[in-house]
């Protein structure tokens, strides 16, 4: 067998799966969106954990939390907004405008901002939008950092 570093190759794991769909974006429904969002945005920060060294399954899991709560993506959502463009706005919109049910432990507007982030994400990655995802997503944490010094 073959064990060679695939690193290069690894690292550009989401730009090298492009998504096709029969319809354009704006059918698509919102929560589908920020669904899909969801799961680029935790692969990102696994990804980005282990970019940063972080090895160990259960200390990748306790700051993968971190990321991923809901206060946090409001957060950086609220940060973005003042650079987003129209259409990027647009899908903030429809997806903290979106109707779902929401967990007990978090008020239904951060839920549907983190929701709005998701589907942001997921826009961008539909989209092929990979480059501006990518300028955002490389700023989270010094975003996270910004919320925390403002709380």
């Amino acid at each position: 067998m073959d064990y060679t570093d695939k690193t290069e190759e690894c690292s550009g794991l989401l730009e090298s799966w492009p998504i096709k769909i029969n319809k354009g974006w704006q059918e698509v429904n919102i929560l589908s969106l920020a669904y899909l969002g969801d799961a680029v945005y935790e692969l990102w920060v696994r990804k980005h954990l282990l970019e940063h060294g972080i090895a160990k399954v259960e200390e990748m899991h306790k700051n993968a939390i971190n990321y991923v709560r809901a206060q946090n993506q409001a957060g950086i959502l609220r940060y973005l907004l003042e650079e987003l463009d129209d259409t990027e706005k647009d899908v903030v919109r429809r997806g903290r405008n979106a109707k779902g049910h929401h967990p007990r432990n978090v008020d239904v507007i951060t839920y549907r901002h983190a929701t709005a982030f998701e589907a942001l994400v997921g826009y961008w990655y539909l989209t092929d939008k990979k480059q501006r995802m990518n300028e955002v997503l490389n700023r989270v944490d010094k975003i996270m950092e910004i919320l925390k010094t403002d709380s």
